[in-house]
C-alpha cells in the first residue's frame, strides 16, 4: 500500500530563485506499507511539521523502518533531522555520496541507523514490495539514485515539473521548462536513464515534483527521449528578438505577419520570462536571433538568453539573424560566431538581415526571402 504524505508550497514565487513559479511547488514524498514501513524522502525544512503530521496520520503510533533519500537537494533532504528527531531508530537508506552530503548540509547529524546500497541492489520490504535501487548519476545531482517497486519508479528529480498539485496546469509546458531549466544540461545522462529503465516495465512515475504519470506514460517518455537528444517537437518558428527604441521589434513583427504560420512564436526577452523563452527555443526548429548593438555588444537579454542555450547544450537548430545599428551593427556576427563556437549541428539561414535604424524597402525585399527560406 503506497500513501502519499507530500505538501504544496504555495508561498514560493522562485524555485531555486531563479524560475518564476506561478503556481507554486510540490515536494512529494510516499509512505509504502509491507511488512515493513518506508518513508519514500523528505520535503523542504519549512514544511517539516506538514509533512511529519502527514505521516502520523497514515501511520498513526507505528514507527517507520525505513527513509529513503533518492536525492539529497534541500527542498527533498531539508527535513530529515526533523524526521530523525521524531523517528532516532528508523534507518536511513541512501548511497555512498548521500551520506557524503547529508554531513555537508546536516554536520553533525545523529544517525543511529544507516544503510547503503549500490547499484541494482534490492531491499524488500515485505511479501508483496521489493526495491530495486538504480542509480541515475548527475540527473541532475552527482547522488541522485531512482527506485522501483512494482513497476513504479520513484524518480527523484526527473519526470518532474513546476507548480503545486492543486493546480491541473499543462503537464508539457511547465514539465519542458523545468526539464530545459533543471535537467537540461545533462541529456546524455538522461538518455543512459531511459535505457537503464527498460528491463523493468515501468508503469507509473512517482517525481519529487509534480504529479504521479500513469495514463500519460508513453508521451512523457516520447517527449523526454527527445528532449535528452536535443530534437525539436515542432518544425515551426520562433523570432527571439531585443529592441531598444523599436526598429529591430517592427522588423521581427514584420518577419512573423509575413510567415503566417499558426505554429510561430515571437518573444521579448526584455519582457519574456527567460526559462520559458529557454523552452521555447529547444521546442522549436528554427528560430530567428535579432538584435540591436549595445555598447559595441548584443544587447544584455539577447546576450543572457544565449549563455542560457549554452548552458543548456543547445544544437540540431536552424538559425536565422537580424541585426540593428546605426553606425556600426555588429551583433549578427556575433551571435553567429557565438552560435558556431558553443551550439552543436545548427544550420544558418541566409539573408542576414542588417538594419540601420527603420527598415528600409531593401530590407522588406530580404524579410519576405527570409519568410521563403523559414518555411521550406
Amino acid at each position: 500500500m503506497i500513501k502519499y504524505v507530500g505538501v504544496d508550497d504555495l508561498n514560493i514565487d522562485l524555485f531555486e530563485s531563479q524560475y518564476v513559479v506561478k503556481n507554486g511547488m510540490s515536494y512529494n514524498s510516499y509512505i509504502i506499507q509491507d511488512s515493513k514501513i518506508y518513508v519514500m524522502d523528505t520535503v523542504d525544512f519549512q514544511y517539516a511539521n506538514e509533512w511529519l503530521e502527514n505521516i502520523k496520520k497514515v501511520l498513526n503510533k507505528k514507527v517507520p523502518d525505513y527513509l529513503v533519500l533518492h536525492h539529497m537537494e534541500p527542498d527533498h533532504s531539508g527535513s530529515v533531522k526533523a524526521f530523525l528527531a521524531k523517528y532516532p531508530s528508523t534507518t536511513v537508506v541512501g548511497n555512498a555520496k548521500t551520506f557524503v552530503m547529508l554531513n555537508q548540509f546536516f554536520p553533525n547529524i545523529n544517525i543511529q541507523n544507516k544503510l547503503e546500497v549500490k547499484d541494482n541492489d534490492k531491499l524488500e520490504l515485505g511479501k508483496n514490495d521489493t526495491l530495486t535501487f538504480i542509480f541515475a548519476p548527475m540527473v541532475h545531482w552527482p547522488e541522485v539514485m531512482m527506485s522501483v517497486d512494482n513497476g513504479l519508479l520513484f524518480s527523484a528529480d526527473a519526470f518532474g515539473k513546476f507548480g503545486a498539485l492543486k493546480f491541473e496546469d499543462n503537464w508539457d509546458d511547465e514539465a519542458r521548462r523545468y526539464y530545459y531549466g533543471i535537467v537540461g544540461k545533462y541529456g546524455a545522462q538522461v538518455q543512459a536513464l531511459i535505457k537503464k529503465l527498460t528491463p523493468f516495465n515501468v508503469r507509473a512515475i512517482l517525481p519529487l515534483h509534480g504529479p504521479i504519470i500513469k495514463d500519460t506514460l508513453p508521451h512523457v517518455i516520447d517527449l523526454y527521449s527527445k528532449w535528452s537528444q536535443y530534437q525539436p517537437e515542432d518544425n515551426g518558428v520562433c523570432i527571439f528578438y531585443t529592441s531598444v527604441y523599436g526598429n529591430t521589434k517592427k522588423a521581427c513583427m514584420r518577419l512573423y505577419d509575413q510567415l503566417q504560420m499558426k505554429n510561430s512564436e515571437i518573444i521579448d526577452l526584455a519582457r519574456f520570462d527567460m526559462s520559458e523563452a529557454v523552452a521555447k527555443a529547444f521546442f522549436y526548429k528554427k528560430i530567428v536571433l535579432a538584435s540591436p548593438t549595445y555598447n559595441g555588444d548584443l544587447f544584455p537579454p539577447m546576450k543572457q538568453f544565449l549563455d542560457a542555450l549554452k548552458e543548456r547544450n543547445y544544437q540540431n537548430r536552424t538559425i536565422a539573424f537580424i541585426e540593428n545599428g546605426s553606425w556600426a551593427p555588429i551583433t549578427a556576427k556575433k551571435m553567429k560566431e557565438f552560435a558556431e563556437a558553443n551550439f552543436k549541428n545548427i544550420t544558418f539561414i541566409e539573408p542576414q538581415i542588417t538594419l540601420k535604424g527603420a527598415m528600409t524597402a531593401n530590407n522588406v525585399t530580404q524579410i519576405n526571402f527570409l519568410v521563403g527560406s523559414l518555411k521550406k
